[in-house]
């Protein structure tokens, strides 16, 4: 179990970058948030099995057909034992 707090760049606010996110999370059966930054970013902090992580942190280039993603940086964070996948 691992978790990857992420950072997503481009056109990703008002997109319902955030509902997807958590659709695809909460199919992977993974768990954390994804919020909106002040900055037009989103935050994606995400635990689960290893594998797992790593699908949705490469999904988070895809995202929703309605964004743009320029840039995903991903890096591994002290585990959080979270119950659900949330939307901050």
């Amino acid at each position: 179990m691992i978790c990857k707090k992420c950072r997503v760049n481009g056109r990703v606010q008002g997109v319902f970058y955030r509902a997807t996110t958590q659709d695809k999370a909460r199919s992977l059966g993974l768990m954390g948030y994804v919020r909106n930054l002040s900055d037009g970013s989103v935050e994606v902090l995400v635990c689960g099995a290893s594998t797992k992580v790593d699908q949705l942190c490469n999904w988070l280039w895809e995202g929703p057909a309605t964004a743009e993603i320029s840039d995903v940086q991903c890096e591994v964070v002290e585990f959080t034992s979270l119950s659900v996948f949330e939307i901050h």
